[in-house]
């Protein structure tokens, strides 16, 4: 399949599709819409310079997730990254400083990467580095955060940078959040929504689905409720098991269904929000679409991952440059070995696979 399938061709209408949504949804904000209407040309630009890119055998994608910190105030439940050890109470003094991180984002504009996912631990935390990112006005950032932090500062910052975009970590209405995320972080969500869109901001709301919360968090009732605090877009993100015992609030074919359904009647219905999930129907793009093929990984201290659910690194980008981790062996094998081809029944494939990525990353330490 994947000598048929223009994996550029389908990430680049999916780029589009996604810009396009969000500048219809900032029509009624001026300032907001007059940057999105020239992000939308620096997304063209970058999506030529991926084609020119695949054509010449190098295959670009227009994602990257970048965990800039391992630390984080939250001990939410059945959190991926603390299981994996990748988020803790404290900050490491080997994560990647301010400078690195600049160099990353100046690099991932040259070889046309139009969104960096800002990522954690929780990525409020450091300040500098979003700062950092706000300067490189090609590039849109989304900053999944946990809402915690938002502040006066970061208010003006946001104002000022229209490319750094808050995406708040919600699971539903005030029980289902506070259940997973601690008791008051629904009302400090609702209260930093409503300071938000009295500033006149942008902003979106990340949803984790699980077989749990599906039908309320794709509910008419709690998607108005967003909207009517001024959210412009919500990211359903797929439930990932990283523990046997949690398999079953993975969303399985039926529920995916479900929620596909569900989206495209919503992106009829209410056109002012935007609607992304992920990985979505991943058998449309010919399997997962990690490791590069549509996006990969950075960790807090510079390993480049195939996913934040697959924390596994055969190279590091203080090492080396951006252009070489997306063409790393791990990549390189899980691309062209068929390891992000297959069905699976829910969950990750990548996770599925852990003890054959392990092994790869072994081999490449031994040199074999």
């Amino acid at each position: 399949m994947e000598k048929t399938f223009d994996i550029q061709k389908y990430m680049t209408h999916g780029v589009e599709r996604v810009v396009s949504d969000i500048v219809k949804a900032t029509m009624k904000n001026p300032r907001e819409s007059a940057y999105m209407t020239k992000f939308a040309l620096a997304s063209r630009a970058a999506s030529k310079k991926r084609r020119k890119a695949e054509d010449a055998g190098e295959h670009i994608p227009p994602f990257l997730i970048a965990s800039i910190t391992s630390k984080c105030n939250l001990h939410c439940a059945g959190c991926y990254s603390r299981c994996n050890h990748a988020t803790m109470d404290n900050e490491p003094v080997w994560q990647l400083t301010r400078g690195e991180w600049m160099k990353i984002f100046e690099e991932a504009e040259d070889l046309g990467i139009s969104f960096i996912l800002l990522a954690g631990g929780e990525p409020l935390l450091r300040r500098d580095i979003i700062e950092a990112a706000g300067q490189i006005p090609n590039i849109l950032f989304p900053i999944f955060t946990n809402g915690t932090y938002m502040d006066e500062q970061y208010f003006k910052l946001f104002d000022k940078c229209r490319n750094l975009i808050p995406i708040m970590s919600i699971e539903g209405e005030r029980e289902t959040t506070d259940k997973r995320r601690g008791l008051g972080i629904y009302d400090k969500l609702i209260a930093n929504m409503d300071e938000i869109k009295k500033h006149r901001l942008i902003f979106g709301a990340s949803v984790t689905v699980t077989t749990q919360n599906l039908k309320e968090v794709s509910s008419d009732f709690f998607l108005k409720n967003l909207s009517d605090h001024g959210c412009k877009a919500v990211v359903f993100v797929e439930f990932v098991p990283v523990t046997d015992d949690s398999s079953w609030l993975a969303p399985g074919d039926e529920e995916r269904e479900y929620l596909k359904g569900e989206i495209a009647r919503l992106r009829q219905e209410r056109p002012e929000m935007v609607y992304i999930s992920f990985p979505g129907d991943e058998k449309s793009s010919g399997g997962c679409v990690a490791a590069g093929r549509g996006f990969f990984h950075i960790n807090s201290y510079g390993g480049a991952e195939p996913c934040p659910f697959s924390p596994y690194s055969d190279i590091n980008v203080r090492d080396t440059s951006l252009r070489e981790a997306v063409n790393s062996r791990l990549f390189r094998e899980l691309r062209d070995g068929g390891y992000l081809m297959d069905d699976y029944p829910g969950g990750c494939t990548l996770y599925e696979k852990r003890d054959q990525i392990e092994k790869i990353v072994a081999d490449t330490a031994k040199g074999i």
